[in-house]
């Protein structure tokens, strides 16, 4: 199986309050991981910034304007009261939805089976036109429109196990039947969005899981509600949003998610990604705030996407 990580030093660029959760740290720890074996021979992506024309394509041209002018050139800008903008912040955000498009452009091209991006700023809550919760252009949505437009993919899943719900992914995608959203998260949490009953046009699938929900739930609403609506929807390419802050060390959420788990999931994606669209996967960072919930559980979702 052929991975292709992506990583840079600009994402660790983007700055943040003292004390913030979403800091540098996180993909300082992510790159002194994957620096070692087994993840050390893994081939490594070229990260560019994004193209304007591939970020309009889901954010509208106003609002990437408006991210792109607020940046400063000293300081912090507050978005609002969880995001925040940095001089090299508008760098990172564009390199982020540039990692996600090159992942996209090497496993529709067959240069790789599957990537993984580890990125910051995340992007599952950013809006069309609104960032929210440390998010700033939605990656998962810009390399499923990418797909689309780039590569003339038909139907694109995105899977999203972070614990929180990705209100700004099911937004952009709502009434849009080429594209899936499953989303397994905690309920009752930020950003409050997520019930079953929200299913879009029959293209949504949530699947919340109450506090403290471990393992064996998380495992029984990917085998009952995601995995078989992937089937239904036979995707060419799957995206998932890895956040991993459901892990049972996060500070942000009170699931109890182990390593173990994740890489259960990958390779149950995996078989449905064989299944329907050729292996074809690209993974996106997303949560994680716990630095050793983290590493362990990125580690083994990667290893898993290596075998």
């Amino acid at each position: 199986m052929t991975t292709l990580l992506f990583e840079h030093a600009i994402f660790a660029e983007h700055e943040v309050p003292s004390g913030h959760v979403e800091r540098p740290e996180r993909v300082i720890a992510i790159q002194e991981r994957f620096a070692e074996p087994p993840f050390s021979d893994l081939k490594r992506g070229v990260v560019e910034p994004a193209a304007l024309a591939d970020i309009i394509a889901v954010h509208s041209q106003d609002y990437q304007a408006a991210i792109e002018e607020a940046t400063p050139e000293t300081g912090l800008v507050a978005l609002n009261p969880d995001t925040f903008l940095s001089a090299r912040s508008y760098a990172a955000a564009v390199s982020a939805a540039g990692a996600a498009c090159g992942a996209v452009d090497a496993v529709l091209r067959g240069s790789a089976d599957n990537a993984f991006c580890a990125v910051r700023p995340p992007g599952h809550h950013a809006m069309a036109s609104q960032s929210m919760g440390f998010c700033i252009f939605n990656n998962a949505a810009i390399a499923a429109r990418y797909a689309q437009r780039r590569h003339g993919a038909d139907r694109i899943a995105i899977v999203d196990w972070d614990v929180h719900h990705g209100n700004g992914t099911q937004a952009i995608f709502w009434d849009d039947d080429s594209v899936f959203y499953g989303s397994t998260h905690q309920s009752s949490l930020f950003p409050w969005t997520g019930a079953e009953s929200e299913t879009g046009v029959g293209n949504i699938v949530n699947a919340p899981l109450p506090s403290g929900a471990g393992g064996d739930d998380f495992q029984v609403a990917f085998e009952t509600k995601i995995l078989p609506s992937i089937g239904r929807f036979s995707p060419d390419l799957i995206v998932i949003s890895a956040g991993f802050d459901a892990h049972w060390r996060d500070p942000l959420g009170g699931l109890a998610l182990a390593g173990s788990d994740f890489a259960w999931a990958t390779e149950r994606l995996m078989q449905s990604a064989d299944q329907h669209c050729g292996g074809r996967i690209v993974s996106l960072l997303e949560g994680g705030y716990d630095l050793e919930g983290l590493v362990e559980s990125a580690a083994a979702h990667v290893a898993a996407l290596m075998q």
